[in-house]
């Protein structure tokens, strides 16, 4: 892995972790769309970073999602129901962006805060694990 790719990984790490402090604050403000948003991003983020270790990307977020999905879900290397939680968020963000009226509650989105951690842990284990940080 060459140094840029590197230090991709470890921005986008930071990237996650601060969008999801993003969430909390969010989440403590009763920003519910903004918070499943932010949800989103950071499991983004980390799937991205994952990405990169294997020399993979793509400039759409269906592409992220396939090659997540294609490379690390359907292999094992992430379990199913750890990674619903991204593909989860996808449509929940798509919608609360993109469709009028959509308006989330507390007891959806405060559920996710602690799935989207969970799925960030178990993925930036990952990463070190392949990166030996």
């Amino acid at each position: 892995m060459t140094e840029y790719n590197k230090d991709l990984v470890l921005y986008r790490l930071n990237r996650t972790n601060e969008t999801i402090q993003d969430a909390i604050i969010l989440a403590n403000a009763k920003r519910w769309n903004a918070c499943v948003n932010r949800l989103y991003y950071a499991c983004f983020y980390a799937v991205s970073a994952l990405l990169v270790i294997q020399g993979l990307s793509s400039s759409r977020h269906s592409g992220v999602r396939s090659l997540f999905n294609i490379n690390y879900v359907r292999t094992g290397k992430v379990p199913k129901e750890l990674a619903r939680i991204y593909n989860d968020l996808f449509e929940r963000r798509q919608e609360g962006d993109y469709i009028d009226f959509v308006s989330f509650q507390d007891h959806q989105a405060l559920p996710w805060i602690t799935k989207a951690e969970h799925l960030v842990m178990f993925i930036t284990n990952l990463i070190n694990e392949q990166m030996q940080l």
